[in-house]
């Protein structure tokens, strides 16, 4: 065991070729993980959230979302594979009053998500760079003009952001996390909610928890969680029920 870890040491410095047995446009590097001593089991809300959304993903159209982006690959109609059908339906299932995101980034996820809300709910979606100087961005200044979709720029792993935004994070019914992945925010940002407290109990999305720098972050949650890759990304995506004990 000793050997492996200093083999993948040496291949992730860059001293290793990756032995890869396969071609594709992007690859990350993961691991094969045993669930049976994982500390964390999906609850029965979890299991039924997910069926339900899954089966509500395979009819869902991202054709709105898809005519805002100037070139492909068009990943919204990509499912399974990629997360945003999934992310509708999860919203169609949950059908939340408040949305948090987590990672604006060209705002794919947002305007899936926007899809699926109920009339008079709110999406909120968080990134330290303005939607607008995002390079490829899929917003435009309309998007923001009814009061549905809202950007906040800020740190929330920074506490004094968080604690300035409380609120809003208190009231969401989900949160939708797509931070940076560097083996820090994420975890920070766990700590957080856990710190702010969170009364409704909402559901947590969080991607690419297959990647390597998240193996660790998502194998350490003791509250109920659930690895649905096979119908949503295909780096990772995993659901946290927040009022689980």
């Amino acid at each position: 065991m000793i050997q492996v870890l200093r083999a993948m040491k040496r291949l992730l410095r860059g001293r290793l070729a990756p032995p890869i047995p396969v071609q594709a446009r992007h690859v990350e590097l993961s691991a094969i993980v045993s669930a049976d001593d994982d500390h964390s089991k999906p609850s029965d809300r979890l299991l039924a959230v997910a069926l339900q959304a899954a089966g509500q993903a395979r009819s869902i159209s991202m054709s709105a979302v898809v005519e805002k982006m100037t070139r492909p690959p068009y990943y919204p109609n990509v499912w399974p594979g990629e997360h945003y059908k999934l992310l509708a339906g999860l919203v169609s299932v949950c059908q939340p009053r408040v949305v948090v995101e987590i990672g604006t980034a060209t705002g794919l996820s947002a305007l899936a998500m926007r899809e699926a809300l109920p009339t008079g709910a709110r999406l909120v979606t968080f990134d330290i760079i303005s939607w607008n100087e995002f390079p490829d961005t899929c917003l435009r200044g309309g998007d923001f003009t009814n009061g549905t979709l809202t950007q906040v720029i800020g740190d929330v792993s920074d506490p004094s952001v968080m604690r300035q935004h409380a609120g809003v994070f208190q009231a969401a019914d989900i949160i939708f996390a797509d931070g940076p992945k560097d083996g820090r925010f994420e975890r920070v940002l766990l700590n957080q909610l856990a710190e702010i407290d969170l009364p409704k109990g909402p559901l947590l999305i969080l991607d690419d928890i297959r990647v390597w720098n998240m193996l660790a972050i998502w194998r350490e949650i003791r509250r109920p969680k659930l690895d649905i890759t096979s119908f949503g990304h295909w780096s990772g995506t995993g659901l946290v029920d927040w009022a689980g004990a």
